[in-house]
């Protein structure tokens, strides 16, 4: 199954609300979620949009597929007033408005997992995936958003990741143009990067472009995380950032060419990922400039809140844009 773009909706009113979590259900069930899981995505959907309804400006809820599969997700967005007390929010059966107050709480208690971060003046983020009992939980060290330009229903970029052995490799991928002939190319190159995703980066920058060959073809960057490390392959204008807590280093994007058409020789830039620094991929519908912004509070967001802030925040709408994001592998010790 190939994942159709983020669906954003604009919680300005009520009935928004129902929308959302209408669509919920819909994208649980066709992600596989059976039983009771897809009227759990509801009630968390209509939960998150509740709040953005009655608390929050600039809301809008986010759906898509869970990055790593099995299941979905659920993120909220705002630029609320942020809240005072968080912890006592996420408890059940607190309101500040009078009515049950079992928003916050239910979500955390029924999705897989739940992430949140505010701040005063700024807003707040939130992040909750339900996947299929069984399925290994929904780790929080990985993010993605990819919308459609506005006013569009097709979307030309598109990204995946896979774990590969003790590795995580990546791909972001922006095909040329838009609507529905960029959108089959970025399928195209999606088919071709999950056939073998742990192949050398090199090699499978090549079957990508073996693969666009008879298209407009597209900028793609190939992510390789390891332990302590990020390896960095691809051609066209699709950008790479290593946030740390304290600041942001621009990584090595991908040098001029078109995958599909002409490609330059493939090259792997390596770079150190320490403990607590994402790596940022994205496409230019994320504006560019925001390293710039220097807010702590985005620095110190885990993978998939600071994909949705800088969907959120920074996305430039009149084009696809498709942010990633993913921190250093973790070696596990047996005992």
């Amino acid at each position: 199954m190939h994942p159709a773009p983020t669906r954003s909706f604009r919680i300005d009113h009520d009935s928004a609300v129902h929308l959302a979590a209408a669509g919920a259900r819909t994208l649980a069930q066709r992600c596989g979620l059976r039983g009771a899981m897809p009227e759990r995505a509801a009630v968390v959907a209509s939960e998150l949009g509740s709040n953005l309804a009655k608390h929050a400006a600039g809301g809008i809820l986010y759906l898509q597929p869970a990055p790593l599969g099995g299941g979905i997700e659920i993120a909220a967005a705002d630029r609320g007033p942020g809240m005072a007390e968080l912890e006592r929010c996420l408890r059940d059966g607190y309101s500040t408005t009078g009515t049950l107050g079992s928003g916050l709480g239910a979500v955390r208690r029924i999705a897989t997992d739940f992430t949140i971060r505010t701040e005063r003046g700024t807003g707040t983020l939130a992040c909750a995936r339900l996947l299929a009992p069984g399925h290994p939980a929904a780790r929080l060290d990985v993010g993605t958003v990819c919308l459609a330009a506005d006013g569009e229903t097709q979307c030309g970029d598109t990204c995946a990741v896979a774990d590969t052995g003790a590795s995580r490799t990546a791909v972001v991928i922006d095909a040329l143009g838009h609507g529905a002939h960029a959108e089959e190319v970025a399928r195209s190159g999606l088919t071709a990067f999950r056939r073998d995703p742990s192949m050398p980066l090199p090699e499978l920058l090549s079957a990508l472009h073996k693969a666009l060959r008879r298209s407009r073809g597209a900028a793609v960057l190939l992510m390789r995380v390891h332990e302590g490390s990020a390896e960095f392959c691809g051609a066209g204008n699709v950008r790479c950032q290593i946030v740390s807590p304290d600041r942001v280093t621009h990584g090595p994007s991908g040098p001029p060419g078109i995958v599909g058409w002409k490609m330059p020789l493939p090259k792997v830039h390596r770079v150190p990922l320490t403990p607590g620094s994402v790596a940022v991929v994205h496409t230019d519908g994320i504006d560019p400039r925001w390293p710039g912004a220097r807010r702590p509070f985005l620095h110190r967001l885990p993978p998939p809140l600071l994909a949705l802030a800088l969907a959120h925040g920074h996305r430039l709408s009149r084009d696809d844009a498709t942010v990633l994001t993913a921190t250093a592998l973790r070696r596990t010790h047996d005992h």
